[in-house]
């Protein structure tokens, strides 16, 4: 019996040391972002790309744009980009930051600061995030429309149809990962699909790998979470009612975590411990 118990204590300490993650706020940036909806972290450069709505996520008012922050929260240009409409996700492949907006998928030269490729995806509403792969074929997620589409040589095509409200997308060793709602699936290369997590507090938006083999997740609501590969979660913050937490970035190296606030106008820092 004491075997037993003795086991049972070793697997229960196990088991707090995998849910042991802290979240420690480093700062907040200082200048009013108008409606921050993603963060872009790319290593080797010390700058953070925020995409801002600057107005309604669903409108085509011209006024969305991406700035670029310090990675101490500072500003260092502010109107990068201009003229965009609803601009959310982004992601980067050689140069290019690619940025989804409600119906459209633009090209940025980050050397240029010029929108260098334009592609509209035919009965999108609301695109959402934005993965690449290892090619660099881009999939993104349109959540009004339970769709993925993939586009490549600027052609967009349907890749992914009935997930139920897709946001946050990632491709993580090659394999495409999806926040479906309130659950965290895998897409195989034949679109077989493996759920991960589920029962999220909320409907997930920002997806990143954690550099050990699990995940972190937020819900746009408010609340992140650091998600083992087996499912098993841990909620590392709640601040719903008081600022969203929206499209992450991550540095995996230093461990911190940049979070767009959305309605609240800032992007917040955090470091990880785990």
């Amino acid at each position: 019996m004491k075997y037993i118990l003795a086991i049972i204590i070793l697997f229960t300490s196990l088991s707090s040391i995998a849910q042991s993650t802290t979240l420690t706020k480093l700062w907040e940036s200082k200048a009013q972002l108008p409606v921050p909806e993603s963060v872009l972290f790319i290593e080797g450069q010390n700058k953070l790309y925020v995409s801002l709505i600057d107005g309604a996520a669903n409108e085509k008012d011209g006024k969305g744009g991406i700035a670029i922050l310090n990675v101490d929260g500072s500003v260092k240009n502010a109107k990068w980009i201009t003229g965009l409409n609803a601009p959310k996700g982004m992601a980067i492949y050689k140069g290019k930051i690619y940025v989804a907006d409600l119906d459209v998928v633009y090209g940025i030269d980050t050397a240029t600061a010029k929108i260098v490729d334009t592609t509209e995806v035919p009965d999108a509403v609301f695109l959402n995030d934005i993965a690449i792969d290892n090619t660099g074929i881009i999939y993104v997620s349109d959540t009004r429309k339970n769709k993925i589409h993939r586009i490549e040589n600027s052609k967009s095509e349907v890749y992914l149809e009935d997930v139920v409200s897709p946001n946050g997308l990632k491709f993580i060793n090659n394999v495409l990962h999806v926040l479906s709602g309130t659950r965290l699936l895998r897409f195989d290369n034949n679109k077989v699909e493996t759920q991960i997590a589920q029962n999220l507090a909320a409907s997930g938006d920002g997806l990143e790998p954690d550099g050990k083999g699990n995940f972190i997740v937020t819900c746009w609501e408010g609340v992140i979470y650091h998600v083992n590969k087996d499912g098993a979660k841990q909620k590392l913050l709640d601040v719903r009612g008081q600022m969203n937490t929206a499209d992450i970035g991550y540095d995996q190296k230093n461990k911190i975590l940049y979070v767009p606030t959305f309605n609240a106008n800032s992007v917040i820092a955090y470091k990880l411990k785990f």
